[in-house]
C-alpha cells in the first residue's frame, strides 16, 4: 500500500509497479504550481508526488525531471569518475540507468478500478493497462513513466514488427513485458542456416513466437515452443493465430525443455550475465547465465541421434568482461557437445554508430552468432 496526508487526512491506495520498485515511504500532493526544480529535488530525495493537477501538466514535467536527471558536465576541480575497464564502465552504466529511473518514477497518478485517470485531460488508458495488468479490481497509483511504458507497449502491439524472414508485410506483436524482435540479425542467421530435419524442431524460451514461426515458414512440420512466462506464452499464441501457423506450432509452459527428444533444438538466451531489474530485461539479462547453462547443460539428452542444437548469442558480454569465449566453450565440452559449426552477423541497431553511448567500444565490436551443436 502507498499511504499520504491530504486535506489533513491519512489517504492510503494500492501501490503498482511491474518492476518491482517499493512504494515510497514519503508522498506528497503535487500539481501544475510545482516548479521543475522543486519536483527534482524531492525526487532525488526519494519522495513521491502524487499529481492532483493537469494529465500534460504531469507529462511535460517528467520531461523536464529527465532532462535534469541526465549526465552533468564536470564540475571545475571534481571529474566525472572514469571507468578503468569495459566491465566497470557496464557496471557504472546500470547504476546511473537505476538511478535515473528511481528519480523519474517519483511522479506519481492516481487510477480509479476501471483504470480511468482523475484528471485533466487524462487520455482513455483503459486497454493498455487491461493488456498489462489483466482485468480492474481495486483502486490504485502507479508512477507516471510506467504509465508511458504501458502506452508505448500498447502501440507496439498494435503497430507489430514487420518480419522480412516471414513474408512480406508479415508481423510480430509483441505484448507489454514480452521482448520485442527489434533486433532482427538473429532471425536472419535462422532464416539462412541449413536445417538438419523438417520432422520436429523445439524452440526454448519463444517469447514472441517468432522463432517458432520462422521454423514453421520454413517447412518443419512441427514445432514445439516453450516458455515460463504466461505473457510469452499468450503473445505467441496471438501471434502464430494471426499467422495461421498454430497448427504447426505447439505452446507449453515448461522451464526449459519440453518432454522427448528432436533432430533440431533451438535457444536464444539472454545475452548478458547479470541481474535485471524490470520484467522485460529478463529477455537481455541473465544472472550467470542460468538459461544458457542450463540449455547446454540439457541439451544433449533432448537431441536426436544427428540432431543439432541451434545456440543463438552475442558476444556483448564477452567484451565487456562478463563472460569469456574459454568459459563458453569450456560450458559447451562439459556439457559433451562439439561445435559443428558458426555464423556470425553484426549488429545493425543505433547504438552501434552512437559514440556518446558509455558501451560504445563494446557495442561497436559485437557480434552476434548462431553456433551449430551436436552431441560429442
Amino acid at each position: 500500500m502507498i499511504h499520504w496526508i491530504e486535506e489533513d487526512q491519512p489517504r492510503s491506495a494500492r501501490w503498482r509497479s511491474e518492476n518491482g520498485n517499493p512504494a515510497p515511504k514519503r508522498v506528497v500532493i503535487a500539481d501544475d504550481r510545482m516548479t521543475a526544480d522543486t519536483a527534482y529535488r524531492l525526487a532525488c530525495e526519494g519522495t513521491g508526488m502524487l499529481w492532483r493537477g493537469d494529465f500534460q501538466n504531469a507529462r511535460q514535467l517528467l520531461q523536464a525531471l529527465a532532462r535534469r536527471a541526465e549526465p552533468k558536465a564536470e564540475k571545475r576541480g571534481k571529474p566525472r569518475k572514469q571507468p578503468t575497464s569495459p566491465t566497470d564502465a557496464f557496471n557504472l552504466h546500470r547504476q546511473a540507468q537505476s538511478q535515473r529511473a528511481r528519480t523519474l518514477g517519483m511522479l506519481l497518478l492516481p487510477f480509479e478500478a476501471d483504470y480511468s485517470i482523475p484528471l485533466r485531460r487524462a487520455p482513455d488508458v483503459h486497454l493498455a493497462c487491461n493488456e498489462a495488468y489483466g482485468a480492474p479490481t481495486e483502486p490504485f497509483v502507479a508512477s507516471l513513466r510506467e504509465l508511458l511504458g504501458l502506452i508505448g507497449a500498447h502501440e507496439w502491439r498494435k503497430k507489430g514488427v514487420e518480419i522480412a524472414a516471414l513474408g512480406e508485410g508479415q508481423r510480430i506483436h509483441p505484448h507489454y513485458g514480452v521482448y520485442s524482435p527489434v533486433r532482427g540479425e538473429y532471425i536472419e542467421l535462422v532464416a539462412a542456416a541449413p536445417l538438419p530435419s523438417t520432422k520436429l524442431a523445439f524452440d526454448i524460451g519463444t517469447g514472441t513466437g517468432v522463432l517458432a514461426a520462422l521454423l514453421a515458414k520454413r517447412g518443419v512440420q512441427r514445432v514445439v515452443a516453450t516458455d515460463m512466462d504466461p505473457r510469452a506464452l499468450s503473445c505467441a499464441r496471438e501471434n502464430l493465430l494471426r499467422l495461421n501457423l498454430d497448427n504447426k506450432v505447439t505452446l507449453q509452459q515448461a522451464d526449459l525443455f519440453p518432454e522427448g527428444r528432436a533432430p533440431l533444438v533451438i535457444c536464444n538466451p539472454p545475452w548478458i550475465p547479470a541481474r535485471p531489474s524490470s520484467p522485460i530485461e529478463h529477455a537481455v539479462y541473465d544472472p550467470e547465465s542460468r538459461m544458457l547453462r542450463g540449455f547446454l547443460s540439457g541439451l544433449a539428452q533432448h537431441l536426436e541421434p544427428g540432431g543439432e542444437g541451434w545456440l543463438i548469442l552475442s558476444d556483448l558480454a564477452e567484451h565487456l568482461g562478463l563472460r569469456s569465449r574459454p568459459e563458453l566453450l569450456a560450458a559447451i565440452d562439459t556439457a559433451g557437445l562439439q561445435v559443428l559449426g558458426k555464423t556470425d552477423i553484426r549488429p545493425l541497431h543505433p547504438k552501434v554508430s552512437d559514440q556518446t553511448d558509455p558501451l560504445h567500444a563494446a557495442r561497436a565490436a559485437e557480434l552476434t552468432s548462431l553456433w551449430r551443436l551436436a552431441v560429442r
